[in-house]
């Protein structure tokens, strides 16, 4: 059961894209709860350029005339040396790092077809190799501390597709299994890894029309980062959506498929329906490599061919 005043007195938070939207709300929730941040914020404009440090400055001036403690960073997570630098501002300030949420992002909209190979590599450096270079920085420091919380951004669309948003889709989905990975190899140090799925209206919804959205204020999203990142939270390698006050689990599932000891092109077109029935599904988790492979030799060593 949650105590009735979850706090983060005595742990260090970073997070990334912190200076505006959602990462804004993550950084004063937490704050306000206790915890010393580091606000992460290059400043720039929604495509990414044109810096401003005072974006941080403002979250931090905030935090600091309501009592919390907090620093500004304006390095950036799209190369290896900018993810180290904002990792060791929290080492070189308080002495440890406890929370990572990568929450840094930009958009530049673009088909398959269309989009430029610029516009392409300048999302994914920052969502994608963003969320790498964090994870690459924290994840040994916490692992060696033996204690860590990880949180990072990944979007219904990486999940489902979205058009004309080809290279933020590619990000999101790679970054799960980047969380799936630092759960694994965190899990005997003590260090959590999971993946948050908001939806919040914020300037990356800028061009769309929300006038018949319910309200979707990114302090909706807030408190299911809060938890996921807290002491008392076990959780590690789950997907958790959060949009519209709606806060669920997101899974990948697998259909129980079908075994045949031999295959040909006409016996899968001809046992497609029972391939792609999704009826009394299988949900294999954090370890679901290794259970995957184990329930697919199962069938094999029955030896019995599936009905199709």
């Amino acid at each position: 059961m949650a105590r009735p005043d979850m706090r983060f007195d005595g742990r260090v938070a970073v997070i990334t894209g912190a200076g505006r939207g959602l990462g804004r709300s993550y950084a004063l929730l937490l704050a306000e709860r206790g915890a010393k941040v580091v606000v992460n914020d290059p400043g720039g404009a929604i495509g990414g350029a044109t810096p401003d440090g005072g974006v941080a400055q403002q979250v931090v001036d905030e935090i600091r005339l309501a009592g919390g403690e907090a620093i500004a960073n304006t390095d950036t997570v799209a190369t290896l040396e900018g993810g180290k630098a904002i990792v060791q501002a929290a080492l070189d300030t308080w002495g440890r790092i406890d929370i990572l949420i990568h929450n840094a992002g930009n958009v530049r909209y673009g088909s398959i077809r269309d989009i430029s190979y610029e516009d392409f590599t300048a999302v994914v450096d920052v969502h994608l190799m963003g969320a790498f270079h964090m994870v690459k920085a924290a994840h040994p420091a916490m692992c060696d501390a033996g204690y860590g919380r990880i949180v990072l951004t990944s979007s219904i669309g990486g999940i489902y597709g979205n058009e004309r948003c080809v290279n933020y889709g590619t990000s999101k989905s790679g970054m799960i299994g980047l969380s799936n990975i630092a759960a694994l190899e965190g899990a005997p140090f003590g260090v959590t890894s999971n993946i948050i799925l908001p939806s919040a209206v914020t300037r990356m919804a800028e061009g769309l029309d929300v006038s018949r959205y319910p309200p979707m204020e990114p302090q909706l999203v807030a408190p299911a980062v809060a938890w996921l990142v807290h002491e008392d939270c076990s959780l590690s390698g789950e997907m958790i959506a959060a949009i519209g006050g709606r806060i669920a689990r997101v899974y990948i599932a697998e259909a129980r498929g079908v075994y045949r000891p031999e295959w040909t092109i006409e016996d899968v077109a001809g046992a497609c329906t029972h391939i792609l029935d999704t009826q009394d599904s299988l949900r294999f988790g954090l370890h679901g490599h290794a259970e995957h492979i184990g329930y697919s030799f199962a069938m094999a060593r029955a030896g019995t061919p599936e009905p199709a």
